[in-house]
């Protein structure tokens, strides 16, 4: 990252001291400014109360904080009555996949979904995937950049794959060198840390220790490891336990991602794992959660599969599914994952969002599909029918198994920030989750602005300068002096999800402007084209 100009910060210090800088000192040599976004209220994302301010941008920073009605720029902005707020980091979203020609930020660089909620800054390789070598996708979006920045993790699951295959057991001495050698080339091309996807093949063949050593591999660059972690729903405290005990034994942060609990037996448990959070911290472990706003998640249909059975490769997932005697038995495994885990206990609980081998199954819930295959509306049937669809090529998938408590109570604890757990969409591709186009918005309009679940200056916070530290962005996420001038104009009254379970593809509203290195990409709520995103590196 770049480092702050002394003069600029320096300017910025005296502004924010006197409020009003009507006076400058002796000899001094003003910058030209670019843009001034006039009369707003200045949230500087710390959460601390905001204040009513001019922002000057020059170049790719923030010039100034204050009284600048005596200052001219080319674009003048009157954002009074508007909330200027650092622009939105994302520190768990999937805009490049481990296939990277099939991702997002790649095949919608304009990244308008995640734009028009405010958001600057996408932070991917979650959930144990990346792309390898990390390098390469990298340097191919400084080649043609997007609209947002972009930075990711190195997944545990990733290098698994690549080193050890998808096969259910131990890594080797050499295996386990070698990932140890991927992850610390994942760290010195500019990866944040390691993310581990645990529910996951192959990552969830890994023992403890495994993920402990990678982690602390991470660590040596000044990393931390997020997790999605074994089990959300029935094992949670277990899992939220086994997270906090690999920060520890790594020596490093620990993040838990997407933060939730599955299944109507374990809700209210986040009473507990919170303690179990707060109890690490204050044995001085460092321990943080993210979380996106919703009574719903979304992944492959596999998750509803037990762990021996995405043992091997597609063959001898095949091979299995073929037995009778297997395939019973994997019957059953899927039966107690619809009663007690995600699937709700219900066929209607379960969405599909994305068959590629069959588009008009989207958007179907496992209890029409079977209506429109004249088979019985039950959990047997259901099972039945998610192997089926499993070996015909798999599909994504939204589950309804949160509870709202959990959700509210998670998102109040001071320790967790806002993440989408969505990727880079443009309408028409599928039905997925409204994560993708409304999870920042959601956070504003509905639980800021109609619950009062946080202050206006808390959720900023949390979108902000927390998960900007998180990462060690230390120019991003604040509007101070010197800072890179990633910015979003909110309108507080009128901003807002639109996107719904049943129709996704709805841009969010309220966000009137969005700059990204000093360069506006929305402007009078309008996408100006401009794709000035940058490519992040830790500085670790």
């Amino acid at each position: 990252m770049a480092k702050r100009l002394p003069l600029l910060l320096l300017t910025g210090v005296l502004a924010l001291a006197a409020c009003r800088p009507d006076a400058e000192p002796a000899g001094h040599i003003e910058e030209p400014l670019a843009v001034i976004l006039a009369g707003g209220t200045v949230h500087a994302g710390d959460g601390d109360p905001p204040f009513t301010a001019d922002v000057g941008i020059s170049g790719d920073r923030i010039a100034a904080i204050g009284n600048l009605s005596d200052r001219t720029a080319p674009l003048r902005l009157d954002v009074s009555g508007l909330a200027v707020t650092p622009g939105f980091i994302d520190i768990h979203n999937h805009a490049i996949r481990e296939n990277p020609e099939r991702s997002g930020i790649f095949r919608w660089p304009d990244a308008e979904n995640l734009i028009r909620q405010g958001v600057t800054t996408a932070i991917g390789g979650p959930d144990g995937g990346s792309p390898l070598p990390i390098a390469d996708s990298l340097a191919a979006l400084e080649q043609s950049p997007a609209a947002v920045n972009f930075g990711t993790f190195v997944g545990h699951g990733s290098v698994r794959k690549l080193i050890v295959g998808e096969e259910d057991r131990p890594a080797s001495a050499d295996e386990m060198a070698r990932m140890r050698a991927e992850v610390a080339t994942a760290m010195e091309a500019g990866a944040f840390g390691l993310s581990s996807g645990l529910v996951y093949a192959p990552g969830s063949f890994a023992p403890t220790d495994e993920v402990v050593a990678l982690a602390a591999e991470a660590g040596r660059y000044g990393g931390i490891y997020i997790t999605h972690m074994r089990q959300e729903g029935l094992d949670i405290l277990k899992s939220v336990a086994e997270t906090i005990a690999i920060g520890e034994q790594a020596g490093v942060p620990a993040q838990i991602t997407h933060h939730k609990i599955i299944g109507a037996s374990m809700w209210g448990q986040s009473v507990e794992t919170l303690a179990l959070v707060d109890a690490a911290r204050a044995r001085g472990l460092d321990v943080s959660i993210d979380q996106y706003p919703y009574t719903a998640s979304s992944t492959r249909l596999t998750v509803l599969f037990p762990r021996w059975a995405l043992d091997g490769d597609a063959a001898a997932r095949a091979s299995r599914r073929a037995d009778p005697e297997q395939r019973e038995r994997l019957r059953k495994a899927i039966v107690f994952s619809m009663v007690e885990d995600r699937g709700g206990n219900d066929p209607a609980k379960v969405a599909l969002a994305d068959c590629s081998w069959d588009p008009s199954l989207n958007g179907l819930n496992l209890s029409q599909v079977l209506q429109r295959q004249s088979r019985p509306v039950t959990i047997d049937e259901a099972a039945e029918l998610v192997i089926e669809l499993q070996a015909a090529g798999g599909c994504s998938a939204v589950y309804h198994a949160i509870a709202e408590d959990d959700v509210v109570r998670i998102m109040r604890h001071p320790q967790t920030m806002i993440a989408s757990d969505g990727g880079i969409e443009a309408p028409g591709n599928g039905v997925p989750h409204p994560r993708n186009y409304g999870a920042f918005a959601r956070v504003l309009g509905h639980y800021v602005r109609e619950r009062g679940v946080l202050s206006f200056e808390s959720a900023i916070h949390k979108m902000s300068r927390m998960p900007a530290e998180r990462i060690g962005l230390d120019d991003r996420g604040r509007l101070e002096p010197g800072a890179i001038a990633d910015i979003a104009v909110v309108d507080p009254r009128r901003v807002i999800d639109r996107a719904t379970f049943a129709d996704p593809h709805q841009y969010a509203e309220g966000v009137r402007h969005v700059f990204v290195a000093g360069q506006a990409v929305l402007l009078n709520a309008q996408m100006t084209g401009a794709r000035p995103g940058r490519v992040l590196r830790s500085s670790r």
